[in-house]
């Protein structure tokens, strides 16, 4: 082994990567399971599930391979980028159960809003690194990143996806808390929300939109339509117990109540077979990933690194937490996937670039030897 390999070895982030790889298996597994109810071609989702994982460790290793400050300069490419596959999806998406999200070649298709996530985050680095000032900022100050993420998240939400453009939202908030903003402006912040709500109740939010928030608020008024999703997701995990029924034992997946349990469904398929004993244990990988992530962002060498490594952390930490929330009852419906568990390639390669990213920044936290790799 030469000098090189092994310094690179002792640098890469092993924890990290160990975490991502259990959970993908996991979820690789749990794919198996949530599709064995059907024939045909969704019977072997949990096969382009792999492939999806292969062609994002590819892509994650090339990443780790090249040094995170080079996105500083294409940050805000990627950003326009990302706006312009948006846009593109109102002129060439299909419309499927009444939204447009995927821009279809032939056999591949992709979500833009998956990736929109990443280049939002690589933008925001990119500013905040220029600017780095040590105060608290006001919302003036705030005016510049609060657009950026404007522009993709209502692009996002006319599509529509409530789920996706409120990650974009949160990804921001959590960003900005990072950068000191002053409780003044907080306190601003929040009384505007509070004041602009029911407009977006009112104007902005669709029907069905509506009525998964009313549908949380009361599951029990209208479990045949509206209250099915979240009824005999919290039934699927309340079945689990301590220990689960067993692998491939769920009577709400082996029965079909469950729907869409290998894409926004996934966990209830898990809790029922592996009880709360295996909740914990997913639970604990998911959080150890957000918790290691921040870590790295504390020993960033630069800002720009750190914003990079707290915003795919907080990519990974709102999916899982919205995701799990909506399952168990605890948030409303929406269609957020759950990282490296629910079926999707823009959703995988989304989360594995994330991942890839923490480790870069992981890698190059000393300077005097990472500028050698």
């Amino acid at each position: 082994m030469t000098r090189n390999e092994s310094r690179i070895r002792d640098l890469f982030d092993w924890p990290l990567f160990i975490c991502v790889v259990l959970i993908s298996v996991l979820g690789v597994i749990n794919l198996y399971s949530a599709t064995s109810v059907y024939t045909g071609a969704r019977a072997e989702l949990y096969i382009s599930q792999i492939y999806w994982l292969f062609l994002g460790g590819i892509v994650g290793g090339v990443l780790i391979a090249v040094d995170y400050r080079h996105l500083e300069r294409a940050a805000y490419f990627l950003y326009t980028f990302g706006v312009f596959t948006l846009a593109l999806v109102f002129v060439l998406a299909r419309d499927v159960r009444g939204s447009a999200r995927w821009i279809e070649f032939g056999a591949f298709r992709f979500q833009p809003s998956e990736f929109t996530k990443l280049f939002l985050v690589i933008a925001l680095a990119k500013y905040l690194h220029d600017d780095p000032r040590n105060e608290g900022r006001s919302l003036k100050e705030l005016l510049i990143p609060a657009a950026l993420t404007l522009v993709p998240g209502l692009l996002i939400l006319k599509q529509p996806d409530l789920g996706t453009a409120s990650i974009h939202f949160i990804v921001f908030l959590i960003i900005a808390a990072l950068t000191k903003v002053r409780w003044k402006s907080v306190a601003v912040f929040v009384g505007t929300v509070a004041a602009v709500a029911p407009v977006v109740w009112t104007y902005i939010l669709l029907p069905y939109q509506r009525q998964r928030v009313t549908t949380f608020l009361n599951p029990e008024a209208d479990l045949l339509k509206g209250g099915w999703h979240a009824h005999h997701s919290r039934v699927a995990i309340g079945n689990g117990g301590l220990v689960g029924l067993g692998y491939l034992k769920g009577t709400q997946n082996q029965f079909n109540f469950l729907p869409d349990q290998y894409t926004d469904f996934p966990f209830p398929v898990f809790a029922e077979e592996w009880g709360l004993a295996g909740c914990i244990v997913l639970i604990s990988l998911y959080l150890f990933l957000c918790v290691w992530g921040i870590r790295v962002a504390s020993q960033a060498r630069d800002r720009f690194g750190c914003v990079l490594a707290v915003g795919c952390s907080s990519i990974l930490f709102c999916h899982a937490i919205i995701n799990m929330g909506m399952t168990s009852g605890v948030l409303p419906v929406v269609g957020v996937t759950l990282p490296l568990f629910s079926y999707g390639g823009s959703s995988v390669l989304t989360m594995l670039t994330c991942a890839a990213l923490i480790i870069n920044v992981s890698m190059r936290r000393f300077s005097s030897v990472a500028d050698r790799l």
